[in-house]
């Protein structure tokens, strides 16, 4: 029975009932999507760093080496499982050429390694372990990702030629975030470019309890070992690694979530529209003796068929589209360990929406209990109560006209109705803004003021090098005396011992320097002045400071009480920095950097090019390609989520309006009618209809950009904090938030209404002026 019942009531409303598939479809697709993609990135990261052995502490270092007193120290460790120091030859990128492409203008320092012999492996695309032949260069795999480089092409090194024989995984600094990149080659190869870069060390330790690795550092610190360069963990390699991707599937299931949500107001719709047609019928049941359970039922069968049709679908559609979404994870990290976890979590995702689009369904079928049967079959429609409209009457009106005019009262008097269709667009406003205003922020110079890095146009990187001051003082001196530059800093990287309540000592980087001439953005507090220190937030973590608390820092052989002045996200040099203004030159310098501002934007290329020849010493970057090169890869998975999110928006806005305006035309059969007899047109009745649209469209579309520049901010800044921005706002582009967005909303609502109303020109007095 319930069969015939559903296929019949199926075959008399096929829009409806495919509308209301498409969205379950689309619920289940992207919560299925949500939790494959989760569990495979998790298994993913998880598989290339067992695979590589990823080390749990790593020290670079640049310098003089005493690799017997490292060992003695890790032997002393009863905490220490292995350890290895590995060579990593910084060679400049204008002496590196990958068939037809320099990497002269990388601002990644790119180095050549041997293949380790204990831990920290680099891998090939299946997940091996590379041994080079003679002549063979693995490339990293950033590189064949933006087409630098493909297998068989020839690489130049300083002139000495290699094949590329392939690509690398690198566990370590395989992310674009990482700030430098290793080629593989052979013992021979290696030996024969030995002498045409820098020595960096790798610094290396895995440990047997990884709880222990904060005790481990601190032991580190305190013997005094070599520590010139960035200290990185286990747990920063691992959110490296899963970054880019990890912000895409946030935007995915932010929107997934919304989109469930958006289907159950849907299928709301649809069943007040369905309650409306069958009203008299619902009545007539009642009057015969049917229990509201068993009338229920009849509905249920239905909407569990569609919720069951469109979860099946959605699943469907999520097989098919998870490939290409996974596609960027696989090439990164290789197949996933959790990958059979995949699909159960998938189905899992889907049952939980089915079931909760179930539950809703009975839920909203209980007001069966509040139907009169007596007054069901005399009216045939729901009777209703029309509030709030007191003093809006047409007599007063001087702005709108009739018609206009009885729209938006329409909606004054019937607030509670129009409640839903309002949440629908703010939602999808919400839905459509948010990813946008979070790609525009992530792409735009701006955004590395969150990252620890001041906006600036040019960066000079000085490093590995000896005369480091003299050096920049070099570069400072030219800049300053060039009329295109209007404004410069120098900022210098050294290590400094702190003492801890304890009587501990560690070792922590402090960059020195003027830091209000190209700030950054501080998440509590201010940047430091004379006896002030700044703190990285993984630094503050750590060593449990807040703003205002004391630091012991030892400046010149004596010990100094700063007073932290700000905390600040750092994803440079390990996430572990700290800033300050004093002076020390006995103390060990790492790196200087000397940043520069531009009266003309456009003379930054020519800049760069013409300091990078003359201070070939020094890495010179345009901070543009700084930032495309550094979160590129982020970049362009957020754009792909917000693409996706603007069509999905789009979709929601006009599938629902569609619902809700055929919905609306069902209830108002009876008001249609008397309007007409009154002398009201078709044409009148559709410019009510669209007017009752638009106003609901411009409050919704106010709200849901307010709530997208508010909540959004806060929800997206809850994401990128745990990536290491601990504080973050939106770069908003006026034109496409407040311009272009809505302007698309509302032209795709205004069809949609169109179309919903079409029926009421088909309503005739005669049926519908019986009483």
């Amino acid at each position: 029975m319930y069969f015939r019942i559903i296929r019949r009531d199926m075959s008399k409303s096929k829009w409806i009932t495919l509308m209301t598939m498409i969205f379950v479809a689309a619920a289940a697709m992207l919560v299925s999507l949500a939790a494959v993609l989760i569990v495979n990135l998790s298994g993913a990261v998880h598989t290339l760093m067992t695979q590589a052995k990823t080390p749990h502490f790593m020290q670079m270092h640049s310098g003089d080496i005493d690799t017997a007193r490292l060992a003695a120290f890790a032997k002393q460790q009863g905490n220490v499982e292995d350890y290895q120091v590995v060579e990593f030859l910084n060679i400049d990128g204008a002496r590196i050429t990958l068939g037809e492409h320099t990497l002269a203008n990388s601002v990644q320092d790119n180095g050549f390694s041997l293949q380790s012999k204990k831990f920290d492996y680099l891998l090939d695309l299946h997940g091996n372990i590379i041994h080079a032949e003679d002549g063979e260069l693995y490339v990293p795999i950033s590189y064949m990702r933006d087409g630098t480089a493909k297998v068989g092409d020839m690489a130049m090194i300083n002139g000495k030629e290699f094949t590329v024989a392939g690509f690398l995984r690198d566990s370590q600094m395989n992310s674009t975030l990482s700030a430098s990149k290793r080629f593989l080659v052979s013992a021979k190869d290696y030996e024969e470019i030995r002498n045409l870069g820098s020595m960096e060390y790798l610094i290396e330790f895995r440990l047997k309890d990884m709880s222990e690795l904060r005790a481990f550092e601190t032991d580190y610190a305190s013997a005094g070992l070599e520590a010139n360069g960035p200290t990185v963990t286990y747990k920063l390699f691992q959110m490296m690694n899963a970054l880019s991707d990890g912000m895409m599937i946030g935007v995915i299931l932010l929107v997934s979530v919304l989109v469930v949500a958006i289907s159950l107001m849907c299928i709301r719709f649809t069943l007040i529209a369905k309650i409306e047609d069958d009203y008299r019928e619902i009545g007539v049941m009642k009057a015969i003796g049917l229990r509201v359970s068993d009338i229920k039922k009849i509905y249920l069968a239905k909407y569990a068929a569609i919720a069951a049709a469109g979860s099946i679908l959605g699943f469907a559609l999520s097989v098919i589209f998870r490939g290409l979404l996974l596609e960027n994870i696989r090439l990164y990290m290789g197949e996933s360990s959790h990958s059979s976890y995949a699909l159960p979590f998938g189905i899992i995702g889907i049952m939980l929406v089915f079931l909760t689009i179930i539950a809703y369904v009975s839920k909203v079928l209980n007001r069966f209990r509040a139907i009169s049967a007596a007054e069901a079959i005399r009216f045939g429609t729901s009777p209703e109560k029309n509030t709030g409209t007191g003093r809006f009457k047409l007599s007063g009106n001087r702005l709108f006209s009739t018609n206009v005019f009885l729209g938006i009262k329409d909606v004054l008097a019937r607030k509670r109705l129009y409640a839903t269709s309002l949440t629908v667009i703010v939602i999808s406003a919400f839905i459509m803004i948010v990813p946008q205003n979070l790609h525009n922020t992530i792409s735009s110079k701006s955004f590395i003021q969150y990252m620890g890095i001041g906006s600036y146009d040019m960066r000079v990187d000085i490093q590995q090098t000896g005369q480091m001051a003299e050096k920049a003082a070099e570069i400072l001196h030219t800049m300053n005396n060039d009329p295109a530059i209007t404004k410069t800093a120098v900022l210098t990287t050294k290590t400094f011992k702190i003492k801890a309540g304890d009587g501990t000592e560690e070792n922590i980087k402090i960059e020195l320097g003027d830091h209000s001439m190209f700030p950054i953005a501080y998440a509590k507090g201010k940047a430091p002045a004379e006896d002030e220190i700044a703190l990285s937030a993984i630094n503050a973590d750590e060593l449990g400071k807040k703003v205002g608390e004391v630091l012991t820092v030892v400046i010149e052989g004596e010990a100094k009480a700063l007073t932290v002045s700000g905390i600040y996200s750092d994803i440079t040099n390990g996430g572990k920095t700290a800033k300050a203004v004093f002076t020390d030159e006995t103390a060990d310098t790492m790196w200087s950097i000397v940043c520069a501002e531009l009266s003309d934007q456009s003379l930054v290329h020519e800049k760069v090019s013409a300091y990078a020849e003359r201070f070939d010493y020094a890495k010179i970057s345009n901070i543009d390609d700084f930032v495309s090169q550094t979160f590129g890869s982020t970049i362009s998975s957020v754009k792909t989520a917000s693409n996706a999110a603007v069509t999905v928006a789009l979709m929601i806005a006009v599938l629902v309006t569609l619902l809700f305006m055929k919905m609306l035309v069902a209830k108002d059969r009876h008001a249609i009618a008397v309007m007409k007899a009154f002398g009201f047109t078709n044409s009148d009745m559709k410019v009510q209809y669209v007017s009752r649209s638009v106003f609901v469209l411009i409050i919704g579309i106010m709200v849901g950009t307010l709530l997208a520049n508010t909540v959004g901010e806060m929800l997206a800044g809850a994401a990128i904090s745990s990536f290491g921005a601990s504080t973050f706002h939106f770069a908003i582009d006026p034109l496409s938030a407040y311009l272009f967005s809505p302007m698309l909303m509302i032209g795709a609502v205004l069809i949609a209404t169109v179309i919903g109303v079409s029926g009421a020109g088909r309503i005739k007095i005669s049926e519908h002026m019986k009483e």
